[in-house]
């Protein structure tokens, strides 16, 4: 590993080995695949990989405004992988998609007539996707992992390709970058690496939203207890196993705690709908802000009259096309 300007470059070993000892309070429920377009290929000359990095970040801080680099990771041509933004942190990469994410941008313009992707490259996005998916027991489908082309620019709004979007992953990225690309091309090569486990059966009492800009994780339940991990962020979803006095135990194999009076309980549910309304307020009488498509995960902060809130966020759905956990 090197580690320069805060970013680590790893091996696809290395990565295997840096992810295993990870310890994340953030709920992690999506992969997104993305291209850089630039830099591509042209730009990289072997050695670049910081400087690259660095200057995607300038980029994001002071022409977009964001507060960081968008991406939690960058692969490259020859094959390694270099952090970005923290994991604990939300990406900035999907207008409305971010919340529960991890984003990849694969350094190159994979558009069809653009740069052709190298085989180490190629093996490197396969293999540490499924990485990701095995860590974290996301799906190898086509809600568990996405591609940017499949998201209205503007809303969010996933319509799979049809409206206002971006070509990124690229047209010739795997094969294309339409959902059928995926689900023929690049999907089958992830789950040849290794189908996430099964999560334990009733491991998980309950989950909780962040409610604090940051939330302290600690070695025990007390506030005197050393912390133990960078801190939760508002607004993630953290996965509660015990309670003890006002605490809660987020994680199954370590000690870390968090104070519960800085979180509000939301229920986890999974889209049953083909196609499901996301409205401004409880009832079809509000206008529409987007819609969630079938087998997507939320996270309900509070129900109303058969509609559900989603957890942090402005958009209700109608409860009758839930299914809950």
């Amino acid at each position: 590993m090197k580690t320069k300007f805060g970013f680590t470059l790893m091996t696809i070993a290395e990565f295997d080995a840096w992810l295993t000892g990870l310890h994340l309070a953030r709920t992690i429920l999506t992969v997104q695949e993305h291209h850089t377009y630039s830099p591509s290929y042209s730009q990289f000359n072997g050695n670049n990989h910081f400087e690259l990095q660095q200057g995607m970040k300038n980029y994001h801080v002071t022409h977009n405004g964001w507060s960081d680099i968008a991406q939690q990771f960058t692969t490259f041509p020859d094959g390694t992988i270099m952090t970005g933004r923290p994991m604990e942190a939300t990406p900035a990469c999907i207008l409305g998609q971010n919340a529960h994410a991890v984003c990849i941008e694969n350094l190159g313009n994979f558009d069809t007539g653009g740069d052709a992707m190298t085989a180490a490259q190629h093996d490197t996005i396969v293999k540490m996707t499924a990485m990701l998916c095995r860590r974290f027991n996301i799906p190898i489908n086509d809600t568990g992992v996405v591609y940017h082309h499949w998201f209205n620019l503007s809303t969010g709004e996933r319509n799979n390709g049809t409206k206002n979007n971006k070509t990124c992953p690229g047209t010739n990225f795997f094969g294309g970058n339409k959902v059928a690309n995926a689900v023929a091309n690049f999907l089958p090569l992830v789950a040849a690496v290794g189908q996430p486990p099964a999560p334990p059966s009733n491991a998980v009492l309950k989950y909780v939203c962040v409610t604090a800009n940051t939330l302290n994780i600690r070695t025990g339940p007390n506030a005197t207890s050393p912390k133990a991990a960078a801190p939760a962020i508002l607004g993630s979803i953290l996965r509660v196993y015990q309670e003890s006095n006002g605490w809660y135990k987020i994680s199954a194999s370590q000690n870390q705690w968090v104070a519960a009076q800085f979180t509000v309980v939301v229920t986890r549910a999974t889209v049953t709908a083909n196609s499901l309304n996301a409205r401004s307020g409880p009832g079809t009488g509000f206008p529409k802000i987007g819609t969630y498509i079938k087998g997507q995960e939320l996270f309900i902060e509070k129900e109303e009259n058969k509609w559900c809130k989603i957890s942090m966020d402005s958009k209700w759905v109608s409860k009758d096309f839930l299914s809950f956990a």
